[in-house]
């Protein structure tokens, strides 16, 4: 799939489910908004699709829908299958970071868990801002290449190829990677509620 392409059906899938989960619990744009600290106007063009969100953008919108981000890049019409191709699979890159994820977990399948491939660049920085959130979310960094700084409140942990770092996201989180390869990681994830 060519680039543009792709970044046109995340987009519209991201679109789809921030309208979905709004719909479903009755918020308005203003509400929403409110809720997130993301300007009506924001909401409304990524529910339109013409806008291409920042992570910490999508981030704060889904702890306002009471949603893990990852959510967010799910495609509702997938159909329910405990596999998920490889080829099926669509990346998203943060426009502000160039940090690429994919969802690696099955579209739709009942499980407490999900799965997130990440590539977080070269001198990159992801800073999510939100702290308690209405679900626990609990998850689980795998660093498969290179190194990561990551910061949780107060504490950062060095993490190195092959370290593994549980949490729960309660806090401000930073990513970073202050080398000059990019860092491979794997999140795993599980939503309480």
């Amino acid at each position: 799939m060519r680039e543009p392409a792709a970044a046109a059906n995340i987009n519209a899938r991201i679109a789809r489910q921030v309208r979905t989960r709004r719909a479903a619990l009755r918020l308005s744009l203003d509400a929403l908004a409110a809720n997130c600290s993301v300007s009506r106007s924001m909401i409304s063009l990524i529910e339109r699709g013409e806008s291409s969100p920042t992570a910490v953008v999508l981030e704060k919108i889904a702890t306002g829908l009471g949603l893990p981000l990852a959510a967010l890049f799910a495609d509702p019409t997938a159909p329910i299958d405990p596999v998920a191709r490889a080829a099926g699979r669509v990346s998203w890159r943060d426009p502000q970071s160039g940090y690429l994820r994919r969802n690696i977990s099955p579209a739709n399948f009942p499980s407490p868990l999900q799965i997130v491939e990440v590539e977080l660049p070269a001198g990159a920085r992801v800073a999510y801002e939100t702290g308690a959130r209405q679900i626990g979310i609990h998850q689980q960094i795998w660093v498969r290449q290179g190194s990561l700084d990551l910061t949780l409140g107060r504490r950062t942990y060095r993490l190195g190829e092959g370290d593994c770092l549980a949490m729960q996201l309660n806090e401000p989180t930073v990513f970073r990677n202050r080398t000059r390869k990019p860092a491979r990681y794997v999140v795993v994830l599980a939503s309480q509620p």
